[in-house]
């Protein structure tokens, strides 16, 4: 079947393999999964109700490109970026400070669940390069650009469009998309040629040995995993810690609190991730926290530990 005007009774099928890659292009740009998914039924809706205009000038996937690019600049225009605590400030030197504030009016950056951008693609190179144009470093990083830029660095450098091909999504001049990449790519560089993490024997140890600490609320575990300026986020805490000495600190005063959890393996924005429960004196679970970790080749230098119970529907806990 042919991407033409057949009707709006064939939209269904015609658009649904590229629901889940306009999720992901939605969630580039905004940092929300919740308002990325919000932002997709309204893109597939408006473009249903247009479908018997459609002319088929161009694709239909860059027709929908073009619905879900304008949705997302209407809807940056009333949510502020959305910051991990690294971004706000420098890390808290004091790791017994307390008590700790929550900020939850900031728009905090969400981590995605792999399972919501990631199909099963004969071409397991492009399997990484999801994941890696995914990563919540890069993901930060992309919120500081103004909309457009975004734009144009998410799709002349992440999926790979040319530049007159955005030109003509974004109505711009080839020389004005040009110029937004380079002022995009000399702030976020996309390469991930120096990214190099431990092998996977190595990491699946890192893992184990990270989830044990939870388990039994062991710190002196964590020491032998993090590296030494490994960082520690938690928003909706907006202080965070860098320096596996200050981090191991603050962590064993929490764990002191907390107790031995339950944790449950799990993935986001292409890393590995663990879900964190508390055991009530009555031996119920109760969510906790998502930590999302980064590795480079030392072991994990940066976990960022969402807090709360509300990401765990969004992973299926």
């Amino acid at each position: 079947m042919t991407e033409t005007n057949t009707g709006n009774e064939d939209f269904g099928q015609l658009s649904a393999p590229y629901r889940r890659e306009l999720l992901a292009y939605c969630y580039r740009m905004l940092g929300s999964v919740e308002d990325a998914e919000e932002v997709v039924q309204e893109v597939y809706l408006d473009a249903w109700r247009a479908y018997d205009r459609f002319e088929a000038r161009s694709s239909l996937r860059t027709w929908l490109y073009r619905i879900a690019t304008r949705a997302c600049f209407k809807a940056l225009e009333r949510i502020r970026r959305r910051p991990l605590p690294a971004d706000l400030g420098d890390p808290e030197p004091n790791p017994g400070i307390g008590p700790i504030p929550r900020n939850p009016e900031i728009p905090w950056l969400q981590p995605i669940p792999d399972y919501l951008f990631t199909s099963a693609p004969d071409d397991p190179e492009t399997v990484v390069v999801q994941r890696q144009s995914l990563r919540l470093a890069l993901m930060g990083a992309l919120q500081q650009l103004p909309p457009r830029q975004r734009a144009v660095l998410i799709l002349r450098d992440v999926l790979q469009w040319r530049t007159t091909e955005v030109a003509e999504l974004l109505q711009m001049s080839t020389a004005a998309v040009n110029s937004a990449l380079q002022r995009a790519r000399s702030q976020i560089p996309l390469s991930q040629d120096g990214l190099t993490e431990p092998d996977e024997p190595h990491q699946r140890d890192l893992l184990n040995r990270y989830a044990l600490a939870f388990e039994t609320a062991d710190v002196d575990q964590l020491v032998t995993v993090l590296t030494e300026d490994a960082r520690w986020e938690m928003p909706p805490i907006a202080l965070w810690f860098e320096g596996r000495d200050t981090v191991c600190a603050f962590l064993a005063r929490q764990m002191r609190i907390i107790g031995p959890a339950d944790v449950v393996a799990t993935s986001a924005n292409g890393q590995p991730a663990f879900a964190v429960y508390r055991r009530g004196v009555d031996g119920t679970r109760r969510p906790h926290a998502v930590h999302v970790l980064t590795f480079d080749a030392e072991g994990i230098s940066r976990v960022v530990a969402f807090h709360g119970a509300r990401l765990f529907p969004l992973f299926g806990l």
